[in-house]
């Protein structure tokens, strides 16, 4: 029962947190809600940080996810440049870092998020190391793009990922020189495949990046605390004034664990281990977005998502959760990329091996295509590239689990939608 002397606490200030914190005032919730964020920025959206805003077509105002007056004028409490440094279960309250205030839930949603992976080799304290994780992140790095292009520098990027291609992507439309060094044979292995991986190779190839596969940096190395060049485990040495750190991010679980939460398996991601309703393993404790891994009736598995379309619609299922009312969280994982003059979206899961087959509708030369990761005719995922308004019909193929006729996938002239059920 719900009732409104209740006070629901929310750790976490991004997009999850924001919009849990709007869909429990529209879900008509009356009693206390409160909003902690560790950053000094009101809760924001990521995805522009390595597109629109790190390219400088989009204002910084356009990432917040809603006006700083929204949060009054919901009767959202919100507290920012707060950590929480403890849950105390049997007392019901989290305690803040800086004063040791406690603040009492009834209940509480995690959405910490994840941070980036770290360099761990030589030089990484030198200035012109980054990360991109958080706004003050983004705000450093276009700084650097922009002086980087100004004066022919060098800038080299370990993780050939989604943000590592974005933002080799921006680089050069900066003008800089860029150098993207990647364990394996081609970018985005472990999401895409080999298959799909090489379209991105030549892409960024064309517009003069350049890559160093089956190698990883050793060796940052400087000068006077400036960055220089960087050293791969083959020999290379790659000249850089600056080094971006694009090698993925890790659930922030610490406060989680330290509470006695269960987590998750490597195998699956790692993070917070929820239900379908993203409940943890105490019952008024939650947690959506990057920092929970689900169980995902549709594959079969437990999944840990780190992508936009997770927090947006992860946030308010947790809600809608707490307030009794929830529902299977189930949704088809979904992304999307803009590199260049290259627009894709990605619906699904399949991970290299998976799958026996990738089927392409269209043109994969002139990049208008669909992409369908296929395993025994069952479509496990699709990407559509430069191709548009496909989202639905590809979910729903995914979602039926039924086989196809892959002639039939693969022919731009049988409609998609006579396909999906």
């Amino acid at each position: 029962m719900v009732d409104a002397d209740q006070t629901f606490v929310i750790v976490g200030g991004g997009l999850a947190g924001a919009k849990a914190a709007e869909t429990l005032r529209a879900e008509g919730f009356t009693g206390r809600v409160i909003l902690i964020c560790d950053e000094r920025d009101h809760p924001y959206e990521r995805p522009p940080l390595s597109k629109g805003y790190l390219l400088g077509k989009e204002e910084r105002d356009s990432v917040f996810v809603h006006e700083p007056a929204w949060y009054a004028q919901n009767d959202i409490e919100l507290h920012l440049g707060q950590t929480v440094v403890a849950i105390d279960r049997a007392a019901k309250s989290v305690r803040f870092g800086d004063d040791g205030t406690l603040v009492h839930y009834d209940k509480l949603l995690l959405v910490t998020g994840a941070e980036p992976r770290r360099l761990d080799v030589p030089g990484t304290g030198l200035l012109g190391v980054h990360h991109l994780r958080r706004l003050a992140h983004a705000e450093r790095l276009k700084g650097v793009l922009s002086a980087l292009g100004r004066d022919n520098g060098h800038l080299v990027i370990a993780g050939a990922g989604w943000i590592g291609l974005e933002v080799a992507a921006a680089a050069r439309g900066y003008g800089a020189e860029v150098t993207v060094v990647e364990p394996a044979a081609t970018p985005l292995h472990n999401v895409l495949g080999p298959e799909l991986g090489e379209l991105f190779a030549e892409l960024h190839g064309e517009h003069g990046v350049r890559f160093h596969f089956g190698a990883q940096l050793t060796e940052i190395v400087g000068q006077d605390g400036v960055v220089l060049a960087a050293r791969t485990d083959d020999g290379e040495e790659h000249p850089a004034h600056a080094v971006l750190a694009a090698i993925g991010a890790a659930p922030r679980t610490g406060l989680a664990e330290a509470a006695g939460l269960e987590m998750a398996d490597r195998a699956h991601g790692g993070g917070i281990a929820v239900d379908e309703q993203l409940r943890t393993s105490d019952p008024d404790i939650y947690a959506a977005g990057d920092v929970a891994s689900f169980p995902h009736g549709l594959f079969d598995t437990r999944l840990r998502v780190e992508h936009w379309a997770n927090a947006l619609n992860g946030g308010p299922a947790a809600a809608r959760s707490m307030l009794g009312r929830g529902t299977a969280y189930d949704r088809v994982p979904y992304f999307f990329s803009d590199q260049y003059d290259l627009g894709m979206e990605y619906s699904g899961w399949a991970p290299p091996g998976s799958y026996d087959q990738v089927v392409i509708r269209g043109d994969a030369g002139k990049r208008e295509f669909i992409a369908f990761w296929v395993k025994e005719g069952r479509v496990l995922a699709g990407m559509n590239v430069n191709v548009w308004d496909v989202t639905d019909p590809i979910q729903r193929m995914i979602r039926s689990r039924a086989a196809v006729d892959t002639d039939a996938l693969a022919d731009p002239h049988v409609p998609l939608e006579s396909l999906a059920p």
